[in-house]
C-alpha cells in the first residue's frame, strides 16, 4: 500500500496550477516607469484575482475614460465649429464625418441607404452594408424634432454612444486574447490616437468585430472566428486580409480543416449581410466598390506626395495598378516569411504586417485608419516603448492633416500647415508605421526577441496553431532543429507551461 499514490497527490496532478500572469512592469522598463504614477510596479505578493478590479474590468473602464476624453476634445466642434466656419473645425482638430453625413447622405430626410438615390454628387451611400446599417440605426435613434443642427448634434452623440460600446468590446477582446498577458490591453485603452480618432468615422464597428474574431480564433473556435470576420468584412474591407496570413500559417501547421471552417463561416456571414442588398439594390450596393476604385490619390499616402511634387501626376488607373502590385508583393513577402521563418510566426504578428502593408501602399490614409492597427499592434508587439513611438507619429499626423486642411480652407489668411509641412507629417506617419513593422519583423526572424515568446508562450492568439508542429516549411527552417532560431544565450522554450513567467 505504501507505493500507492495518495488522494492528495492524485488530485494535485489532475488540477495543475494555473500559469502565473505576465506582469509588464517586471519585463518592460517603460511600463515599470509609467506605473510610478499609480504607486509603482505590482509586487509578487500582491493578492491578484481576489478583487472586483480584475484586469478586464480595469482596462474596459480605462478605455471608456479615454474615449470620453476623446469626446471632450471634440467639444469645440460640437458647440459650433461643425456648423459655422469651414476652417475652425480644422484649427481645433475636432472634425468628424458623422454630423456632416447625417444630412449629406439622406438620413435626415429618411432615405433608405443603397435603395434610395441621393440628390447630390454621391448617388448612393459609399459605405459597406453593415456600416450603412449601423448609420441607419443611429438615425432611427436620433430625434427628428428641432433644427437640423440639433439633429446633427444628436446624431453624433447617438453614434458616439454606439461607438463607445465598440471601443469597450475591443479593449475586452484584446485583454482576453492573450490569456497570460491581460495587461497588454492597456496599450489599446491608453492609445492616444485611438481616443482622438474614435468618432471621426464608423471604423470602430469593423475593428470591434475583428478583435472579437481574433479572440474566438485564440479559443480554437474557428467557425465563430469566420462568422465574425465575415461580418467585419461586411462593415469594412480590410478584415478580409487576415484570411491570407491565416492560410499560410495553417498550411505550415497542416490545419486545413480549421481554416476551411473559418473560410466557410466568413463567406456565409458576408453573403447573409450583403446578399439581399446586392440582389435588390445592386447599384447602391456596388457604390462602395466603384467609389474605392474611381477615387483619386488622396490624403495621407505617399502617392499624394508624388502627385503634388510632379508636373505630370500619375492617372488614377495607373496608381490603382501600381498600388495593387505593391500590395501583392507585400503579400508574397508575408507568405514567404510565414513559411521560412525559424519558428512559425504568431498569427497577430502576420495580421499586423498585412494590414500595415495595405495602409502603407493604399492611395489614401484617413486619420481614423490607425484604429485598424491599434489592437493588432498590441497583440503583435506588446512593448510600450515601440508602441508609444508609433503612437506619437500618428498623433503628429492627426494634427498635421487638420492643420493642412485649415491652411487650404482659410483663403488668403493661410492659417495652418502648408503643403510641404503636410508632406513631412505624412512622412512621420509612414516612418512610424514602418518602424513598428520592422520591430515585428525582427521578432519573427529572431523569436528570442519576441516579448510574448520570451515569457514562455508560443502563439496565444493562434488557437489551434499554438504549440502545433510544422508539417510544411521552406528554406533553412525546413532542416533539423526547425523549432527555434539559433542564437547565443539561454534558449526560449516556447509554449512549455513550466517556462511560464521566465524571461531573458
Amino acid at each position: 500500500m505504501c507505493g500507492m499514490p495518495s488522494g492528495e497527490s492524485t488530485q494535485a496532478s489532475v488540477h495543475e496550477p494555473e500559469p502565473e500572469p505576465v506582469r509588464p512592469t517586471e519585463e518592460d522598463r517603460v511600463a515599470a516607469a509609467g506605473s510610478e504614477l499609480i504607486g509603482g510596479p505590482l509586487g509578487r505578493r500582491a493578492l491578484t484575482g481576489t478583487s472586483w478590479w480584475t484586469p478586464v474590468r480595469v482596462i474596459a473602464l480605462v478605455a471608456i475614460g479615454m474615449f470620453v476624453l476623446g469626446l471632450v476634445q471634440k467639444a469645440p466642434c460640437y458647440n459650433g465649429a461643425w456648423f459655422f466656419g469651414a476652417s475652425s473645425q480644422y484649427t481645433h482638430a475636432c472634425y468628424s464625418d458623422i454630423p456632416h453625413l447625417y444630412q449629406g447622405r439622406g438620413f435626415a430626410d429618411g432615405l433608405v441607404p443603397y435603395f434610395d438615390r441621393l440628390p447630390g454628387d454621391m448617388q448612393y451611400l459609399e459605405y459597406p452594408v453593415l456600416t450603412g446599417l449601423f448609420m441607419e440605426v443611429a438615425a432611427w435613434l436620433t430625434p427628428g424634432s428641432g433644427s437640423i443642427q440639433d439633429q446633427e448634434q444628436w446624431y453624433w452623440m447617438v453614434n458616439a454612444g454606439m461607438l463607445m460600446a465598440c471601443a469597450s468590446v475591443i479593449a475586452v477582446c484584446v485583454t482576453r486574447t492573450h490569456g497570460r498577458r491581460p495587461w497588454d490591453g492597456l496599450l489599446v485603452a491608453l492609445a492616444p490616437a485611438f481616443a482622438l480618432t474614435a468618432t471621426i468615422n464608423w471604423d470602430l464597428l469593423a475593428v470591434a468585430l475583428t478583435a472579437a474574431a481574433m479572440l474566438m480564433w485564440s479559443r480554437g473556435r474557428s467557425l465563430a472566428f469566420g462568422v465574425l470576420l465575415g461580418l467585419a468584412t461586411a462593415a469594412k474591407l480590410y478584415p478580409v486580409l487576415l484570411l491570407g496570413p491565416l492560410l499560410v500559417l495553417c498550411w505550415r501547421a497542416g490545419r486545413w480543416r480549421e481554416y476551411g471552417t473559418a473560410l466557410g463561416g466568413a463567406a456565409v456571414a458576408w453573403l447573409v449581410v450583403n446578399g439581399p442588398v446586392m440582389l435588390f439594390a445592386f447599384d447602391g450596393w456596388s457604390k462602395f466598390y466603384t467609389f474605392s476604385q474611381e477615387r483619386g490619390v488622396d490624403f495621407g499616402s505617399f502617392w499624394l506626395i508624388l502627385a503634388q511634387n510632379s508636373d505630370d501626376p500619375l492617372s488614377t488607373d495607373t496608381v490603382n495598378t501600381l498600388a495593387t502590385a505593391l500590395m501583392l508583393l507585400c503579400c508574397a513577402g508575408v507568405a514567404a516569411l510565414a513559411l521560412m521563418a525559424p519558428r512559425r510566426p504568431r498569427f497577430a504578428q502576420l495580421a499586423f504586417l498585412i494590414v500595415a502593408a495595405f495602409i502603407l501602399t493604399n492611395k489614401v490614409y484617413s486619420p481614423q485608419y490607425v484604429l485598424w492597427l491599434v489592437p493588432l499592434a498590441a497583440l503583435a508587439r506588446p512593448k510600450w516603448r515601440d508602441f508609444l513611438v508609433w503612437q506619437a507619429c500618428e498623433v503628429v499626423y492627426f494634427l498635421g492633416i487638420w492643420m493642412y486642411l485649415a491652411y487650404t480652407t482659410s483663403g488668403d489668411a493661410h492659417k495652418g500647415l502648408p503643403t510641404d509641412g503636410y508632406h513631412w507629417a505624412i512622412g512621420v506617419h509612414l516612418l512610424g508605421t514602418l518602424y513598428l513593422c520592422a520591430m515585428v519583423l525582427r521578432d519573427i526572424l529572431m523569436p528570442e526577441r519576441d516579448p510574448v515568446r520570451r515569457s514562455g508562450d508560443d502563439d496565444p492568439s493562434g488557437g489551434v496553431l499554438d504549440g502545433a508542429e510544422d508539417v510544411f516549411v521552406l528554406g533553412p527552417a525546413a532542416h533539423p532543429a526547425r523549432h527555434a532560431a539559433h542564437f547565443e544565450g539561454t534558449p526560449v522554450e516556447w509554449g512549455r507551461k513550466e517556462a511560464a513567467g521566465g524571461s531573458l
